[in-house]
């Protein structure tokens, strides 16, 4: 493996489904490859040390005039197939810019943000103000090219209709319950949302104090948009003594922030747990289990 893939990274990396379009471990056995040509193709000079995240390799450069910038290769998966066209889309308008992409190679240049400093450390009423503004920024008309939420949700009702006794039925009934009414409006498919909008995935910038980085784009419902910011930050969220009232605050910042409808976004918090349960269980994380029916029981109604 290339000196200039942490090790780290290929250990998250090693063993992954194809997810359909290439296992993590042959991927992987490209990734140095992909990473010359790419240093390559846009002219750069590798500026600092390698980074990453849960699927994606990130490289300082600098470019042929000086200029600062990352370089972004990620590992083939749905979730990341039009990363590059949202932010076109969002031309730098409360996002990261897009300074160019091979979606062939899913490379990307993009700006360079700072790195060090995201929004974990920052008093959790500010950080959820920050993320309220950026879904109210990043709320543009949805692209043809997304996926849809109301696809999803048929998926998820599909899933919903047998949890098995890990998840108590009365949640999966209730988020059942929910869909037809969150899927019926007019907004389900109608923006551009970013959908994994949580405290780690948003960085210190220049041209504006906060900028939102690995959007995971979906046409869907803003307020779709709220429930990463939940289930972050979690042993925070614990240690306060009294978790609904913690995440029922966090929720109405954002809310407020963003514009949205707090109990439609409320509604959704709903769903997305039971998915997140559902993926716990079949991932046999008793500690996400945990987490996620306890996020949904602090968004049931008064």
């Amino acid at each position: 493996m290339s000196a200039l893939v942490p090790e780290a990274f290929s250990a998250i990396v090693t063993g992954r489904d194809p997810e359909p379009y290439i296992s993590g471990d042959d991927w992987l056995l490209r990734l140095p490859r992909l990473v010359e040509e790419s240093l390559s193709e846009w002219d750069l000079t590798v500026d600092g040390e390698a980074m990453h995240g849960m699927a994606a390799l990130v490289l300082p450069v600098r470019r042929h005039d000086g200029s600062k910038a990352v370089l972004k290769v990620t590992w083939p998966h749905a979730d990341a197939r039009f990363e590059h066209l949202a932010l076109q889309h969002w031309g730098g308008d409360g996002a990261v810019r897009l300074l160019a992409a091979n979606p062939g190679r899913w490379t990307m240049l993009l700006e360079r943000l700072n790195g060090d400093r995201d929004l974990h450390e920052v008093p959790i009423d500010e950080a959820c103000q920050v993320i309220g503004g950026l879904i109210r920024q990043l709320d543009h008309p949805a692209l043809p090219q997304l996926s849809r939420l109301s696809t999803e949700v048929t998926r998820m009702a599909e899933q919903f209709g047998s949890g098995g006794p890990a998840i108590p039925r009365r949640f999966m009934e209730q988020a059942r319950a929910l869909m037809p009414d969150l899927v019926t409006d007019d907004v389900i498919d109608s923006r551009m949302v970013h959908t994994d909008l949580h405290y780690w995935n948003v960085l210190a910038a220049d041209r504006q104090p906060w900028l939102a980085i690995d959007p995971k784009p979906l046409a869907a419902d803003p307020a779709f948009a709220a429930t990463p910011a939940l289930w972050n930050r979690w042993e925070e969220a614990v240690a306060g003594g009294d978790l609904r009232r913690h995440l029922r605050r966090r929720l109405s910042i954002i809310c407020e922030c963003a514009g949205l409808d707090e109990e439609r976004a409320r509604a959704w918090s709903i769903v997305r747990e039971v998915q997140m349960a559902l993926w716990a269980v079949e991932n046999d994380d008793a500690e996400g289990l945990t987490k996620a029916i306890a996020i949904i029981k602090a968004m049931q109604p008064e």
